[in-house]
């Protein structure tokens, strides 16, 4: 079966999919401190499409999945620290 053009091959979906999943955290700390022109581009449309971040009233917040995610980064982050 021949794969859509715009379907990027899994093993950059996964790199990219681990890509926002160690930004995350600091994704949340630029949306609490009010800077979300300093997420990198296309980051944001790509956590609503995993569904990580939702809208709410005009302002972006995590689910309860992104919730998850952001508790295993962080702590796959300390992990890595110690």
């Amino acid at each position: 079966m021949a794969r859509a053009f715009n379907t990027p091959p899994a093993s950059r979906r996964e790199a990219r999919r681990e890509a926002l999943r160690d930004g995350l955290p600091l994704t949340v700390e630029l949306l609490k401190n009010r800077l979300a022109c300093d997420i990198p581009v296309g980051y944001v449309e790509d956590y609503v499409a995993l569904d990580w971040l939702e809208w709410h009233g005009g302002t972006l917040r995590l689910t309860a999945t992104g919730q998850n995610v952001c508790r295993y980064a962080t702590s796959m982050q300390h992990k890595r620290q110690a």
